[in-house]
């Protein structure tokens, strides 16, 4: 591991399973007293989710967890780091309570929450109009990190993650396939057929004094069967603001190229910095262009919100006539806030503005509204709120590998901070002393579920699925929890 990645490691709690040193969780009592008070106002809905798991034949999701998030009102990343000055920070393991009680393989799964966009361009018969819903599954696929805080737990090598959703018609397989670099491979296919989604994910993390960013690396790729048509595109870049002091926010940048590998058709989407007192902050906006790169429509709109289309004329002509200077009125400065040019926007509170919607335009996506008990569950969706649900059928079917038979997320989640990190620490320790049997006895690690190769569409070397996990064989299966 180089020193960027270990000083990030030691900053941001994405732990090597080289450290050594670590800090208490340092749970307040008047953290556990906010706790104590939030159960309560959970209790009715925990109470519902056990009422009934199934009506009218399809499985009913619990839309709540066992109980609410711990309060990190009174908890910073500087109140950890001034105590380990004069430490190796590289051997500095940040405290559970900043995590979520989600591994990362379930938190990649959330590319999944509006599947029906992949239905939906299964079915439509003309290209562009296919690869505009692709761009709104795209965008979809991130907006679930809003507001999204929390870290994820790393993923053990050689961890898994299954899930299968009827009514959203798909099945999703993931695998941690290596450790350093932790690189999570995942594949998923329509129930009827109809498509085949599938990529691996290892970010870049970099640690910028006041702000954390991950650079994705990896790409993803989405097979319409139907239309014998295959898709690819890189996710844009994440970034949490505030991790020192302040109160913490997420914005997306960056580039994002879709491209339809069948047509020659590419989608070019840019994922706007917050800029200047936040005037672009959340914004998405590209365009579609054919395989003569002649741009055919226009796409607008906020990852955190919606998304939608209008062809390049009736854009450009809204521009035009648009006063000069008009943008900026729908924008609020912050009260007493006062800036420079050369001021950074780290500590730039989020703005609430609705997207401004050109006439003609064509909805492709808006974002799902959230629980109303949202923020007291680490700001999950509905949909991520029964990624870790385990019941008693389930427990004689999944591989015993996968994320929900992890101690320490389950403890977390039960609320149970004391031995979630207690058994986060064990788990490491475990994954240690295995490493460190197979290097004695030369052995190299073997995965499962994918194998490295080239992906036909990319031509790049990728993670690819085995077919064989739905075989339920896991006789070779490691013993990591």
């Amino acid at each position: 591991m180089n020193s960027e990645e270990e000083f990030y490691d030691a900053v941001t709690g994405f732990e090597s399973d080289d450290s050594e040193t670590r800090m208490d969780p340092m749970v307040s009592d008047d953290s556990l007293s906010l706790f104590s008070k939030s159960e309560s106002s959970v209790s009715d809905q925990n109470a519902h989710n056990r009422e009934s798991t199934q009506e009218n034949g399809i499985k009913k999701y619990r839309t709540s967890l066992p109980a609410p998030m711990f309060s990190r009102n009174q908890l910073s990343l500087w109140s950890i780091l001034k105590r380990c000055i004069g430490l190796e920070l590289s051997k500095i393991t940040m405290p559970i309570i900043f995590n979520e009680p989600l591994s990362f393989l379930q938190r990649i799964t959330e590319y999944m929450e509006h599947t029906y966009l992949i239905h939906k361009a299964s079915m439509l018969s003309d290209s562009i109009e296919r690869l505009q819903t692709v761009a709104a599954f795209a965008v979809s696929a991130v907006a679930s990190q809003w507001e999204r805080t929390g870290k994820p737990f790393n993923p053990l090598l050689g961890e898994t993650y299954e899930l299968r959703r009827n009514d959203l018609g798909f099945r999703l397989i993931s695998e941690q396939v290596s450790h350093h670099p932790p690189i999570s491979a995942f594949y998923s296919e329509g129930i009827n057929k109809d498509f085949v989604f599938h990529g691996s994910i290892y970010p870049k993390l970099k640690f910028w004094g006041k702000s954390v960013e991950a650079e994705p690396r990896g790409t993803i790729t989405l097979e319409l069967n139907k239309h014998n048509e295959a898709y690819s595109w890189t996710n844009p870049s994440c970034c949490v603001h505030n991790v020192i002091i302040g109160k913490l926010w997420i914005e997306q940048y960056g580039t994002v190229e879709i491209v339809n590998h069948s047509t020659g058709e590419k989608c070019l989407l840019h994922f706007k910095p917050c800029g200047l007192f936040g005037k672009e902050l959340h914004r998405v906006e590209g365009y579609i262009q054919d395989k003569s790169k002649r741009k055919v429509c226009v796409i607008y709109g906020k990852w955190t919100e919606c998304l939608w289309c209008v062809d390049t004329n009736t854009y450009e002509a809204f521009k035009k006539n648009d006063k000069k200077g008009g943008d900026q009125k729908k924008f609020k400065e912050p009260e007493d806030d006062v800036r420079t040019e050369n001021d950074e926007a780290d500590d730039m509170p989020e703005i609430q503005e609705t997207v401004q919607v050109i006439p003609g335009s064509k909805l492709l996506w808006r974002i799902a509204a959230r629980p109303s008990h949202s923020t007291q569950m680490y700001n999950f969706t509905n949909f991520a709120m029964m990624l870790n649900e385990l019941d008693e059928e389930m427990k004689n079917v999944l591989a015993p590998t996968d994320c929900r038979f992890r101690p320490d997320i389950r403890a977390m989640e039960n609320g149970n901070m004391d031995i979630a990190g207690a058994e986060k620490e064990r788990l490491e320790e475990k994954q240690r002393a295995a490493r460190k049997e197979r290097s004695k006895n030369e052995e190299e690690w073997r995965t499962r579920w994918f194998r490295q190769d080239i992906n036909q569409h990319t031509r790049t070397t990728d993670w690819i699925y085995t077919g064989k996990y739905w075989e339920r064989n896991y006789e070779d299966c490691p013993d990591i929890y």
